[in-house]
């Protein structure tokens, strides 16, 4: 029997101005060196004053708290104050929202960066109608599936190896430098499962004559064993940026309408590739389905009604609602951001980022931790995925490199010992350019993680489990301090945001 491949080899983003230092961080320390040099010039009384005012300045550009450095946590915390002096801080929907002075609609109103996007409507190419998901200020365009997929921890080695390799295809596929395709995020929610889907179609499928003994039994059982389940939906999000396929659009007519054809050609290409890694598309949602993963996600209290009221549509005949909900009724009702909470409607939610993945190799179910079924909370998780074209790949590898050769120098005419982790980083970032020179893809990747519960007082301890879980799976996270509403919408909610634009300088 073959041994499991481990993974690992992941290297962290070097986006410091000068060495690990930001821009800000540079410019403390070089007015540290000032004012330090400032005694041996006007003279030694000045030494009071400008000492205490370099030390400061040091402890700004080099104090971390809380993974951050301390002048960005302190440029966090003031920007947080003022968008609750100014009230920013909290959202209105509803009744509050602005009507449009054309058709006197309200439009579908999200908080925070969510509030650009649009629900548009287009063709899937198959005679059914395709939820497109589209960002006027980043010129993107993106599509919602809900696939499913068979799992690594109950497969042989081959099989788990065969299905990571199939996905790496996949992503290393969109590796080109004319590819439209600019993210691909999964979004996978665990949440208990209230048995309404199920109670529908138990209910569909007694008969008239079944013994009355056994209905009661089966009622009895449905009671009891469908709300202690738990149950996980996973979705797949494709974002083409416009910018990138502006000929292909134009061909298509331009504007959205050519946007959204070659986005559903796009779609209807890598068909056979997800197959390939194993993953079946179970749809591709409709405006009223992409708005329903919205909705859920801000109030998990409509989870249930949701449910029973899609699984009655299914029933030949139905004259009710259509699945699905409204996409201008999509976002909360309200919602408030605090320091480290994001409450919205009747729930409350704390956001966690990925900083540091597994140092050591890992097993392809390094992440099943994670998405542990909790009776007490709901848990969501996007990781996402930004492909990088060959040239791009070769300077960003070629900018970390000379970076930390760079910083190797430095430490050596200094005289200090070069750490081990600081080995291990420059050993990794040589086998991704030679991976690289050799034909592999770079891909950037980020991970979100989302709690959510509808009691306050059991808030801490479902964050206490995940950081638990997160530890074993031995991922290092980290709280998203002042940006929890930020963190929400991209954790928890499927529509492919987040990943923002690599860091170079200031």
């Amino acid at each position: 029997m073959s041994q499991p491949v481990s993974y690992g080899g992941w290297q962290s983003e070097t986006t410091g101005f000068m060495g690990r230092l930001s821009g800000p961080g540079f410019a403390m320390v070089a007015a540290a060196s000032l004012f330090a040099l400032m005694p041996f010039t006007i003279g030694w009384q000045a030494a009071f004053v400008c000492l205490p005012m370099a030390l400061v300045l040091l402890a700004l550009a080099f104090g971390r708290v809380s993974g951050l450095s301390a002048d960005e946590w302190i440029s966090l915390a003031v920007r947080h104050q003022i968008s609750v002096a100014t009230r920013r801080n909290l959202f209105f929907s509803g009744a509050f929202a602005p009507r449009s002075t054309d058709s006197g609609r309200q439009p579908m109103d999200l908080p925070g960066v969510l509030a650009r996007l649009r629900i548009l409507e287009a063709s899937d190419g198959l005679g059914g109608r395709l939820g497109v998901v589209h960002d006027p200020v980043a010129g993107s365009y993106g599509a919602v599936a809900r696939v499913t997929f068979p799992g690594l921890a109950l497969v042989d080695t081959e099989k788990q190896t065969a299905r990571v390799a199939a996905w790496a295809q996949f992503l290393r596929s969109y590796c080109t430098e004319d590819s439209p395709i600019v993210r691909i995020a999964v979004h996978q929610r665990c949440l208990p499962d209230d048995g309404a889907a199920l109670a529908s179609w138990t209910a569909r499928h007694i008969t008239t004559d079944a013994p009355a003994a056994a209905v009661t039994a089966l009622t009895e059982l449905m009671d009891g064993a469908g709300p202690a389940a738990a149950s996980r939906e996973t979705y797949l999000t494709v974002t083409l940026a416009a910018s990138r396929a502006r000929l292909a659009i134009k061909g298509a007519g331009g504007g959205q309408v050519g946007a959204a054809a070659v986005l559903v050609r796009e779609l209807h290409a890598m068909g056979s590739a997800l197959s390939t890694a194993s993953i079946q598309v179970a749809e591709w949602l409709p405006p009223r389905k992409v708005a329903q993963t919205v909705r859920t996600a801000y109030d998990p209290e409509t989870q249930q009604a949701l449910a029973t009221r899609n699984a009655a549509a299914q029933a030949a005949g139905w004259t009710g609602t259509a699945p699905g909900v409204d996409p201008d009724l999509a976002g909360p009702a309200a919602a408030e951001t605090v320091w480290g909470v994001y409450r919205h409607d009747g729930a409350w939610s704390v956001s966690y980022q990925v900083r540091t993945w597994p140092q050591a190799a890992v097993y392809a179910t390094v992440l099943q931790p994670l998405m542990r079924p909790r009776q007490n909370a709901r848990r969501a998780m996007t990781l996402l995925y930004e492909p990088i074209g060959p040239r791009r790949a070769r300077q960003e590898l070629a900018r970390d490199k000379a970076k930390r050769s760079s910083a190797r120098h430095l430490r050596a005419k200094t005289g200090r010992d070069e750490s081990e982790d600081e080995r291990r980083e420059e050993a990794i970032a040589r086998r991704q350019d030679a991976a690289r020179a050799s034909g592999q893809g770079v891909v950037r990747m980020t991970a979100v993680l989302t709690v959510t519960v509808t009691e306050p007082d059991e808030l801490e301890t479902a964050c206490a489990e995940l950081q638990a879980d997160a530890a074993a799976s031995g991922l290092e996270v980290r709280r998203m301090w002042g940006a929890q509403d930020t963190g929400f919408a991209t954790g928890a909610v499927p529509l492919g945001q987040g990943l923002p634009d690599r860091r170079m300088g200031f």
